[in-house]
């Protein structure tokens, strides 16, 4: 059974006609409390739909005692940098950008599978600092309740740096964490999975800026074709595509731009891979060795 989220829950802001179940509103009442309860709150604010929802409430229960903040780094997408912005002005948040510096640490560099966890402690590291330095109390990430069974090493920084995971907590899962952005009317609830430039490359495969360039603008050139929820995954000189299922045979018809895209953004042969996109897919040849470990080797990217 499912109810419309009532207006006075929505202390002031407009009543929305998307339903929200029960068992879902009673957890965004608690992801509330609990947000409220730390005083004061710097999010780590990527502009995916669950740090959205982590600043949207922050906001919502502590006002100029939420700072959401944004790690600069060539990691991401220069246009995931501008989203970020745009989406931290409409919530309403007051809004940082951090620079990080992960690609100066040979660990990280060398892009083994513990790569996330030293591109996690930088950042996690580097708002520990802009709270200090702010005032404000703890630190906040996006994680939630379906990220539990992932093989996510960047989870082992945020514990190891006292991150706190609001929506993990309140156990709200990613399709709840989506209804209750379109109850609120955040734009990013239907945004689609988003993941740094790295998770583009095979473990082993050295990270460069050259190649996050590259990456970067192959993605952007074949996101102006229409497509969305894909990724381009670096393998030297090719460039081997996932596409959505659905979208498969559409990228077929597409194929000599999407051949072309790709070229031009340095890639001298392209391939389409017709199991479509799978999260973590770069992680496959990883599964046997972190099995033997009691670890997953599915995960973001």
């Amino acid at each position: 059974m499912t109810h419309v989220v009532p207006a006075e829950r929505m202390s002031g802001e407009a009543a929305t006609s998307e339903p929200v179940a029960p068992a879902t509103l009673a957890k965004w009442e608690g992801l509330l409390a609990r947000i409220e309860g730390l005083g004061s709150v710097v999010v780590a604010f990527s502009g995916g739909v669950d740090s959205a929802l982590v600043a949207h409430a922050a906001h919502r229960v502590l006002g100029t005692r939420a700072l959401a903040a944004t790690g600069l780094s060539q990691t991401y997408a220069d246009e995931e940098m501008t989203e970020a912005k745009a989406i931290a002005a409409e919530i309403g948040i007051e809004h940082v950008m951090v620079s990080t510096m992960e690609l100066t640490d040979p660990r990280y560099a060398d892009n083994t599978h513990q790569r996330c966890f030293f591109c996690k402690s930088e950042l996690y590291g580097r708002l520990k600092t802009l709270a200090d330095e702010r005032g404000f109390a703890h630190v906040l990430d996006g994680a939630n309740a379906d990220d539990q069974a992932d093989f996510r090493p960047g989870a082992r920084a945020a514990r190891d740096l006292s991150v706190i995971s609001p929506l993990e907590d309140a156990g709200l899962t990613k399709a709840e964490v989506r209804a209750l952005s379109a109850a609120f009317d955040l734009r990013t609830w239907d945004k689609p999975a988003m993941a740094c430039l790295s998770s583009r490359f095979a473990y082993g495969d050295p990270i460069t800026t050259e190649k996050l360039a590259r990456v970067a603008a192959a993605e952007r050139a074949i996101k102006a074709l229409g497509f969305t929820g894909f990724r381009v995954r670096h393998h030297d000189a090719l460039a081997r595509v996932e596409f959505r299922p659905g979208d498969l045979d559409r990228a077929w018809e597409h194929r000599d731009a999407i051949s072309a895209a790709a070229r031009q953004a340095g890639y001298r042969q392209v391939a389409i891979d017709l199991d479509g996109y799978r999260a973590g897919s770069q992680n496959e040849g990883l599964g046997a060795r972190l099995t033997t470990i009691g670890l997953r080797a599915t995960g973001p990217g």
